[in-house]
This record gives structure tokens, sequence and C-alpha cells, in this order.
């Protein structure tokens, strides 16, 4: 094979795997998807690890955490004080009473360099941050996807215990447009005026 042929072979399996490009009406619908998206990730069990700043929310009035809890420089508390100093692996027995602390496997912060915060954004500010791989994780659409499906803290939201509201928005829902949006290839919302 000459080296144009070559090429040309190359090209033609790097296309293949593009996949077709969505439609118009996907991307719209995708992008429709996202409000949704957007209403889970807004919601008291998401927002309130999901910080701009370095010291975690709690409750649903999304209160600054007691006893100066802080993000720590990857994510899972300050030195001395790890996230699992209170919050177990399981919600606390209903005999701890209401407000005990929640736990799930590996509760923990986005890490400083990626905080993945989203309260105060608009949605289509949300949207691109959450695709931006440099700010996620390193995740593609397949990697965000299996996050939101099925990773134990992010179903923690969907069986927070004691008196914490679950996130208003049935976890197969939010699922199904997530990955609506992710097929459409992530289109964002448009902003709307004045919207940060």
């Amino acid at each position: 094979m000459n080296g144009e042929a070559a090429r040309i072979v190359v090209m033609a399996t790097v296309l293949a795997g593009c996949g077709p490009r969505p439609s118009p009406e996907q991307r719209a619908e995708g992008a429709a998807a996202f409000a949704t998206v957007q209403q889970v990730f807004q919601h008291p069990r998401c927002a309130n690890c999901h910080i701009p700043g370095d010291a975690p929310l709690q409750y649903d009035a999304g209160l600054p955490h007691t006893m100066g809890v802080a993000r720590g420089p990857e994510g899972h508390g300050a030195p001395g004080m790890p996230c699992a100093t209170c919050h177990g692996t399981a919600n606390s027995p209903a005999s701890y009473g209401p407000d005990a602390p929640p736990g799930a496997p590996h509760w923990v912060l986005p890490p400083p360099d990626q905080k993945m915060a989203w309260i105060g954004r608009s949605a289509a500010a949300t949207c691109a941050m959450v695709k931006d791989k440099g700010q996620n994780g390193g995740k593609n659409f397949e990697k965000l996807i299996e996050h939101v499906s099925s990773d134990s803290l992010v179903l923690w939201g969907w069986r927070p215990g004691g008196a914490r509201a679950p996130v208003s928005v049935p976890h197969d829902e939010f699922v199904a447009k997530f990955k609506q949006w992710a097929a459409a290839g992530g289109p964002c919302p448009a902003e709307q005026a004045g919207a940060g």
C-alpha cells in the first residue's frame, strides 16, 4: 500500500469512529434535556458539595457546614479531619436522629483543582463546565454517564436518609435526560440575557 492509500485508510477509520452527527432537532432536544440535568445539579443533595469555595454546605437551605469543615488538598477534608471522621460508608441509623451525619462509600468533595461548582451558574455555563475534561476529571460522555448512573455517592442523593429531601427528579429520569443530552453531542442551552 502506498503512502496516499495508507493515509486514506487511516482517515476513513478515523471518520468511521466519529459516528453520525446529531440532527439539529436532536441537538435542540438534547439542549432541552439539559434543563432536567441542571435541576438535579442545583438540588442541595448535589450543590452542597459542588461548591465554589472550600467549605461544604449542609441541609436543604445550603447552610455553611458546622465545625469548620474544609475541602482539603484533595477533597477528602482537611488534614487531621477527613470527611470520614463523621461520614461513614452508609447513612447513620434512624435512632441517631434526623440530622445525624449521612454517609455513602467514598464521601468526598470534588478536588480543589476540579471543583465542578455550579452554584449560581447558568445552565449554559454549567453545561460547558460538565463536558470540559479539564474541569471534570478527564471524563468523556461515556464516563460521565457511568458516573451519574452508578457512582455510590451520586446515588446517595436519592437515598439521603434522615430528614434530608432526596433529589426531586427520579434517578432514572435524570439518567435518561443525561444520556439524551450526551447522545446529542452535549449541546448547551442558549445563554439568557443577563445570565452568568
